[in-house]
């Protein structure tokens, strides 16, 4: 080879590896993607349902929408079917310029903390200026704005239980429970040290981990006698004499522990409370009764039927005074209360009655199963004299009506279809007002929930909110008036106003999409298939890239969330999410489906599937359902399945990889619960089944064994990547490590991320566990991977909204 070819010959290999590297940095696909990070799509879309805010004494509500034009308030007066702006937000922000001597203008005006005050006219609401916070009351039948101080709008408080006749507030302090005046309230309001605030102690013999007060999640010891208020949950009387409450002993469960590397200035030992399937130690729940007209004296009531059993309370909201909302009055009238008891094994549940003076609940109702019960709240009528219970003991989820000592009167609902809960109950018209799905043979799918009202003895039911979609509703007070957001998957959100005949009655939103589909935005694609029976009807949505071209092969990729709880699938429209919609931008399509075993809102038989088989039972339907999508769709290619989920979905797609190690080639799990011996007590044997077993001597024991990923790690043939937070007081770490341990052992080949200083949910590096899902999917589905780029956005943006 001469000098001059030589040089060509470099040049040209030159030329190959800079062309090369610089399709490795910068991929089409990559680019697509980062178009809708979030900080991207936050900016694209806007209002997609409308919160109703009530007023008080009126059917009247008012609303916030945003759309590309800025965010508006407007007022709706049901009765004359009239819809107006609140106010005039050009002239508010030009009134608002003139008072602070700021400029803002009605198109980006940063109204926040919006509230009605209980005159039904005033309104409160602060706003960011470049030196502070300004406040402001608008009186909006005069349109009259005045700055007020930050004192003069009411505080939200957290921690007051408010008793229906406003005379008491119960709360919390130092693992004790105590009671002020109303009066007393209102000063603690205007200022939480007020040395002239009575406070009466109701106990004095509260401990850690057997306390008023003490948190529902992570145990942070340092605040559990710090002086301040704290927040009981617990119901009153209708006339606000006694205060009911349960309180759980958790001083005979087991401590788990993580440990946070990067605490500074050096690591720390988190100690939680956390029971694991089979496990003895329970929470043993006491029910407490207190008497506030008679010293606060308190009253222990039995309850103990069921070893580990688990109390709950019936309750419902107090209506009259909707800006109160953290408060709630025992159902039932002031001598009678209602509550629900369930054992641990979950195939048995009583409706039971507790009437005062009395030393034990009573129980009415009794339902019994050979699997394990689903449960929602109780109603009743009124006059207390009639139960509205909710049960599937036919294979579905219906409505029965009782009367007050349990005798069943009627059932109110039948046939194959699901309720869903119960909206409310006009007692006056003997109407009940409930969510239910599957009933409407038009739907293209079962998931799809409606309101419905029926009466109390079964006759007259009817469809209110009607339409081929998921209908998100909101009722007011007086039960006239519904607020409908409906939406699909493939649909612009919008929003109708109905009344409970059923009769549309105007339009109220559209959801502004128009930046979405200006940046090339496209709605994802609802299909049906088949399970492995060849029988059960699997729905499902599949996701594209937006810049789809049906003449190419593409990987697929199958997010999963096995549930049972839920399904991984939303019909409803929900934000695009990296999981799914801007995982495809990334050169894949993305599908998520239904398995039998999963979602509770089809009928008993679905939800239960899966019942003593709490690993293997989603997966052969998944396998099968891309297996016909393959074969129905030639863009899809069959060689190439990826698989990936969070947290049940990081379970189920490693357990995929292991059962169908031919089929998956790769997946990304998170944050998964390989070995759900190991993980909570109360998902694991309510969805696996737990055994109750009783010894010569009448001691009760649970057994339970759950089938787990790491005993399959040796099936192991794809790539696998394992993420997971390090502090994850949830799924506790070492549900990894107990499967990365049988891997090595196994020899296999893998990879694994863990996320320092993170919890189940990955927070603000959410966007770095993106890209390198994307990165492992695009490396071993396409072949092709950018290099060397930095990961630059680490904002949360709407990651979790509505996905696990």
């Amino acid at each position: 080879m001469n000098v001059k070819t030589l040089f060509y010959a470099v040049a040209f290999l030159s030329l190959s590896w800079a062309s090369f590297t610089y399709a490795q940095d910068v991929l089409p696909e990559y680019t697509q993607a980062r178009r809708f990070a979030p900080s991207n799509a936050e900016q694209l879309l806007f209002s997609y349902t409308l919160t109703p805010n009530y007023f008080n004494n009126s059917d009247k509500f008012w609303y916030e929408y945003k759309t590309s034009e800025g965010r508006n308030w407007y007022l709706v007066d049901p009765d004359s079917r009239n819809k107006r702006l609140l106010f005039d937000r050009d002239e508010l922000a030009a009134q608002i310029s003139e008072i602070v001597r700021e400029p803002f203008t009605g198109q980006q005006l940063p109204i926040e903390d919006l509230r009605l005050k209980e005159d039904d006219r005033t309104f409160t609401f602060s706003i960011k200026g470049t030196s502070g916070n300004y406040f402001f009351s608008y009186d909006y039948p005069s349109s009259r704005l005045t700055r007020i101080t930050k004192d003069e709008i009411p505080a939200k408080i957290r921690w007051a239980n408010i008793s229906p006749d406003k005379k008491r507030v119960v709360f919390a302090k130092d693992l004790n429970l105590y009671v002020m005046s109303y009066e007393d309230y209102e000063k603690a309001v205007k200022n939480p040290e007020d040395k002239t605030i009575s406070e009466i102690a109701l106990t004095t013999d509260g401990e850690k981990d057997f306390g008023f007060g003490m948190p529902r999640t992570f145990l942070n010891t340092d605040t559990l006698c710090d002086h301040k208020r704290k927040y009981v949950m617990g119901n009153w009387s209708p006339d606000g004499r006694y205060f009911a409450a349960t309180l759980s002993d958790q001083r005979a469960v087991q401590d788990l522990w993580v440990i946070n590397s990067i605490a500074k200035p050096r690591p720390t030992l988190e100690a939680y409370k956390y029971q694991m399937p089979g496990e003895a130690g329970s929470p043993i729940v006491h029910l407490y009764l207190f008497d506030l007209e008679n010293a606060g004296k308190r009253k222990e009531i039995r309850v103990d039927c069921f070893k580990d059993q688990t109390i709950n309370l019936a309750s419902k909201p107090d209506k009259e005074r909707t800006g109160l909302t953290r408060n709630s009055i025992w159902l039932g009238d002031n001598q009678t209360f209602y509550l629900t008891r369930v054992s641990r094994d979950m195939k048995r549940v009583d409706i039971c009655s507790y009437t005062i003076g009395e030393d034990s609940v009573k129980a009415i109702i009794e339902e019994r199963l050979n699997t394990s019960m689903e449960t929602r709240p109780l109603a009743m009528t009124d006059n207390g004299k009639e139960l509205i219970h909710w049960s599937e003991r036919d294979g579905w989820a219906h409505l029965y009506l009782y009367d007050a000592q349990g005798n069943l009167k009627n059932r109110i609902t039948k046939g194959p279809w699901h309720v869903d809960a119960i909206v409310d109950v006009d007692s006056k018209n003997r109407v009940v007002y409930f969510k239910a799905n599957a009933r409407e043979k038009g739907d293209t799918t079962p998931y799809y929930e409606h309101l419905y009202r029926v009466n109390l003895d079964g006759s007259g039911l009817k469809l209110i909110t009607p339409g081929d979609y998921f209908h998100l509703v909101s009722m007011d007070k007086s039960m006239r008036y519904i607020v409908d957001n409906y939406s699909r998957v493939n649909t612009i959100p919008a929003t109708a106003l109905y009344d409970n005949q059923g009769n549309r009655l105007m339009t109220l939103e559209e959801s502004d999409f128009s930046q979405l589909f200006m940046a090339g935005y496209k709605f994802p694609e609802p299909f049906s298939v088949k399970a492995a029976d060849g029988v059960t009807d699997l729905y499902g949505v599949m996701y594209k890239p937006f810049d789809f071209d049906s003449t190419k092969v593409y990987p697929v990729i199958n997010y999963v969330y096995p549930g049972p709880q839920q399904e991984g699938t939303f019909f409803r429209y929900i934000p695009m999410n990296p999981r799914t919609d801007r995982l495809a931008q990334a050169g894949f399509v993305v599908v998520c489906m239904g398995h039998r075993g999963g979602h509770p809102s089809r009928s008993k038989w679905y939800h239960n599937y899966g019942y003593g088989n709490l690993r293997d039972y989603p997966m052969e339907d998944h396998k099968v359902a891309i297996e016909q999508l393959c074969a129905r769709y030639k863009f899809m290619d069959i060689n190439r399945i990826g698989i990936h989920g969070h947290s049940g979905g990081g379970f189920m797609s490693t357990a995929a990889m292991l059962l169908y190690p031919d089929f998956f080639k790769v997946a990304v799990s998170c944050a998964g619960n390989h070995d759900n011996n190991i993980y909570n007590r109360w998902w694991g044997e309510k969805h696996h089944g737990v055994k109750e077993i009783t010894d010569d001597m009448g001691n009760i024991s649970f057994d339970i064994r759950i089938p787990t990923n790491q005993e399959l790690a040796r099936n192991l043939k794809g790539h696998l990547l394992l993420i997971h937070g390090d502090i994850d007081n949830n799924v506790h770490p070492a549900n990894t490590i107990v499967v990365v341990d049988e891997l090595i052992k196994a020899g296999k080949r893998f990879d694994m991320l863990i996320v320092p200083g993170k919890r189940h949910h990955f927070d603000d590096y959410n966007e770095y566990y993106y890209w390198r899902m994307v990165d492992y999917f695009s490396e071993y589905l396409r072949g092709e991977r950018e290099t060397g780029a930095d990961i630059k956005d680490l904002k949360l943006g709407n990651w979790f909204q509505g996905y696990q």
